[in-house]
């Protein structure tokens, strides 16, 4: 008869093989992220002798650097709340179809392509559209006497990359926003009928008090996405340093900012600091959201 084997010790832990799983993205997360965010704090922070001084960051304080900070604080600020908006109403409209209709889906899948689409492509793309050049714009001038820069050719300016950030906001918040929207539960608004209430009453005091913590969580995530883009803006405004990703590209090619080369490290350090705040209370109301949707 074979002996009884020992029971497991309460408390073991077992060690799997399932962490290997975590090798790639810890390995992507530490040189694409982690090392890139040490090398800006300690290039702002620290001078060529690996001295500490703050000469650096009290840049920050200068007229110029504020006002490209403000740039684009009030650009990313209204495409997030124009894409979040426009977003929302197309989760809505979608909210009726089946989930897994031709509709529904194409729609799903183009938002996936959409919110990737940036860079010199789109910069082109609306170049070639609405250029000085474009097809809308001849199209304009021929047909309609229409022309569009009369007061300048503003797509090449700060006001010019408001459309191409917009093009990529809206299927960013239809990415993030439908899941929550699709969370509601139908049972919510059968009760709210069954007790008498209305469509428009459900909404002001169930569907909208429930949805505004998703709501604004993926209106920061947007102003996040839109705050640090880089490419579109450098291909577009490729004259001047309006926005704080154009300035710091300013900091590491001009040959005119003697003394002060670790100046795009204190900018991609006040960077940081406004990312990492949008996303921390991305984070503390993403978690508020997920109880309910759990």
């Amino acid at each position: 008869m074979p002996e009884p084997t020992a029971p497991a010790r309460r408390g073991a832990v077992r060690v799997g093989w399932a962490w290997l799983g975590l090798v790639p993205f810890t390995a992507y997360v530490l040189l694409f992220l982690a090392l890139p965010t040490v090398l800006a704090v300690g290039s702002g922070l620290f001078d060529d002798d690996g001295a500490f001084t703050l000469a650096n960051v009290a840049a920050l304080g200068d007229p110029v650097i504020l006002t490209t900070f403000w740039n684009s604080a009030w650009l990313s600020l209204l495409t997030a709340l124009i894409g979040a908006i426009v977003g929302a109403i197309v989760c809505y409209a979608l909210l009726g179809l089946p989930e897994t209709g031709a509709v529904r889906t194409m729609v799903d899948a183009a938002s996936g392509v959409l919110a990737q689409f940036g860079g010199v492509m789109l910069a082109f793309a609306f170049i070639a559209t609405i250029g000085l050049q474009g097809l809308v714009t001849t199209f304009l001038m021929d047909g309609f006497g229409i022309d569009i820069f009369a007061n300048g050719p503003w797509i090449y300016e700060l006001p010019g990359l408001i459309l191409p950030y917009i093009y990529f906001q809206v299927p960013l918040m239809i990415i993030t926003f439908m899941p929550a929207l699709s969370a509601l539960k139908p049972q919510w608004a059968e009760a709210n009928l069954t007790l008498g209430g209305t469509s428009s009453g459900f909404w002001q005091h169930v569907g909208i008090p429930v949805l505004a913590p998703s709501f604004f969580a993926s209106l920061l995530l947007l102003f996040a996405n839109a705050f640090s883009s880089y490419a579109t803006a450098a291909a577009l405004a490729s004259q001047g340093s309006q926005i704080v990703p154009l300035q710091i590209r300013t900091a590491l090619t001009s040959e005119t900012l003697l003394g002060r080369e670790n100046l795009a490290g204190a900018l991609a350090f006040g960077m940081i600091v406004v990312v990492a705040i949008v996303m921390w209370a991305y984070s503390f109301i993403q978690r508020r959201a997920s109880r309910w949707q759990a």
